[in-house]
């Protein structure tokens, strides 16, 4: 599991927890945000959003991993003049595709505001998301070098900068826009625009800080390409081509899944209009969009840090043929993944109210709509996050377009099934939660089979599922007891959720070193493994 004193659980663990901290931060100024856009500015915001993804993700989202992949691969090999190559060939070929990306959403913007009804102003956000795709596309290839170097404090460091200039911008941004046009009909709209502007100057903040580390960093790159006796025996036409080829399956599969949201907002917009609940339905979309998925995604995102990590480590090993290694490696991540999975949905389930209510005050009339939306499809975080690790995998040991086929079938189902239901039925915003589980289910589904026969793997089950699964219901029964027991005490809400959800992670710890789904060697890549393991020896589990 070792290498260089580095682990491929220690270097996820350090884009976990940015992504968790940036995933915090964001909660944290999506509060005031959603305070001041209202329902209505809400769901403009995330519709563009659900936009600019699907641009972002064409274009460049899949380039950090990529571009890894095969610095990793030639890294290992400590041809450094091939690496060096690859990085400049893969920067020249984001800034082509985030140029191409930012002129069709800055120029295409009116066109998709009309394809939306009841989204008057849409343009707007969109016209200032444009020039974050160029940004992020030459970000990306600068993360991707980084991480292809096994390095992965660069990224998370930019991540968090990111994040934070986003928070002060948007909400300064929003405050100033929404008071200079409080007498026009699209005070939301440029509301919108206010939010969307953090987004950009986020990305620009990131790409500087990535640029001063590799204005550090290029003179010891400088010395190790001097010193490499191999031959540059890869042209720019080559490279391009494996980027190409690499990048490919990737964004496609990763389009898939942005896709999704893109096509539930538009499907969902398109059929209540036509239904005549166009009023409605903008109010439970921006619900669905910024309370519900926001909250989901925060532990979705440890998986999406870990898939991040996973990819150069698997290749190196798949390149070794150290096929050993790798199931180790797959068992791992597995387990990681679901220990936080399982916990993370039952606290989004159990205590879905009161953490609506602490976090989304200002959105209190549809408070009880965010909750009954979590309390319903809280286990979408179980089966995004295996989805997501074990994509990564495949893609690890260049099985890539097996996940794209994968995705693309739920995606085809997906869309059957939530247009139907829709039309047919009066579930309205629950046809997209039904959506958002069944559709990484049987991604999750067909990428277990698909794991299982390349590496030969068995998957492990009491350990890495069951434990977790009966440690989490516990976890969630105290959760519950406590938070009412201390609700009914303190008369206090945001003292309530603070000391539940403490007695409920001490209470998921303990019983996770009692069922022993760790072994000690495990437990020590982990982030204070160490220090856990000490506990464990206390409590005579080790």
């Amino acid at each position: 599991m070792k290498k260089g004193g580095d682990s491929i659980m220690m270097q996820g663990s350090i884009l976990a927890a940015a992504g968790i901290i940036s995933r915090i931060i964001g909660m944290v100024y999506r509060i005031p945000m959603s305070n001041m856009l209202g329902t209505e500015g809400n769901t403009l915001y995330s519709i563009a959003f659900s936009i600019y993804n699907v641009i972002l993700t064409i274009s460049s989202y899949s380039l950090p991993l990529a571009v890894s992949k095969l610095i990793s691969q030639y890294s290992a090999k400590k041809e450094y003049k091939n690496t060096y190559k690859i990085f400049k060939t893969a920067f020249f070929y984001a800034a082509i595709l985030g140029g191409a990306g930012s002129a069709f959403l800055y120029f295409g913007a009116d066109f998709l505001e009309r394809i939306f009804p009841g989204s008057v102003g849409l343009s707007k956000p969109l016209k200032i998301l444009a020039p974050a795709v160029f940004v992020m596309a030459v970000l990306g290839a600068l993360r991707g070098l980084f991480q292809g170097k096994n390095t992965m404090l660069p990224t998370a460091i930019s991540q968090v900068l990111e994040q934070i200039v986003n928070a002060f911008v948007s909400i300064w941004a929003i405050y100033v826009f929404m008071n200079s046009h409080r007498a026009s009909k699209l005070i939301f709209a440029y509301g919108a625009a206010g939010g969307v502007l953090g987004t950009f100057m986020g990305a620009v903040t990131a790409f500087l800080f990535l640029g001063l580390i590799f204005s550090i960093y290029r003179p010891a790159l400088k010395n190790k390409i001097m010193r490499d006796r191999h031959t540059l025996g890869l042209s720019g036409g080559i490279i391009l081509k494996m980027l190409v080829f690499t990048v490919l399956p990737i964004t496609l599969s990763q389009t898939v899944y942005q896709l999704g949201y893109f096509l539930d907002n538009f499907i969902f917009k398109n059929i209540m209009h036509f239904k005549g609940f166009t009023t409605e339905s903008n109010s439970v979309l921006g619900v669905f969009n910024t309370q519900y998925n926001l909250l989901i995604n925060v532990p979705v995102a440890v998986s999406s840090a870990m898939a991040s990590s996973a990819v150069p480590s698997m290749v190196a090993s798949f390149a070794k043929g150290s096929y050993r290694e790798l199931k180790e490696k797959a068992g791992s991540l597995i387990k990681f993944n679901m220990t936080i999975a399982f916990p993370a949905a039952a606290g989004l389930a159990v205590l879905a109210k009161p953490i609506v209510t602490l976090l989304f005050p200002g959105l209190s009339s549809y408070g009880d709509v965010a909750a009954k939306l979590l309390i319903t499809g809280s286990t979408a975080v179980i089966f995004y996050s295996y989805s997501t690790i074990t994509g990564a995998m495949l893609q690890g040991i260049n099985r890539i377009r097996i996940p794209v086929v994968h995705s693309a079938v739920s995606l085809i189902i997906h869309i059957i099934l939530v247009s139907f239901l829709l039309f047919c039925t009066n579930l309205g915003i629950y046809v997209l939660i039904l959506g958002n589980i069944t559709f990484p289910l049987l991604v999750c589904i067909l990428n277990w089979r698909a794991v299982a026969k390349f590496l030969q793997y068995k998957q492990e089950l009491r350990k890495t599922f069951l434990f977790p699964l009966l440690a989490a219901a516990i976890m969630g029964i105290i959760a519950g007891g406590s938070y009412r027991l201390v609700y009914y005490a303190a008369g206090s809400n945001a003292i309530g959720v603070i000391l539940s959800m403490t007695i409920a992670a001490c209470t998921y710890l303990i019983l996770i070193l009692i069922f022993r789904c760790f072994s000690k060697e495990e437990l020590k890549d982990l982030p204070m493994g160490k220090k856990i393991c000490r506990l464990g020896e206390k409590m005579h589990l080790y």
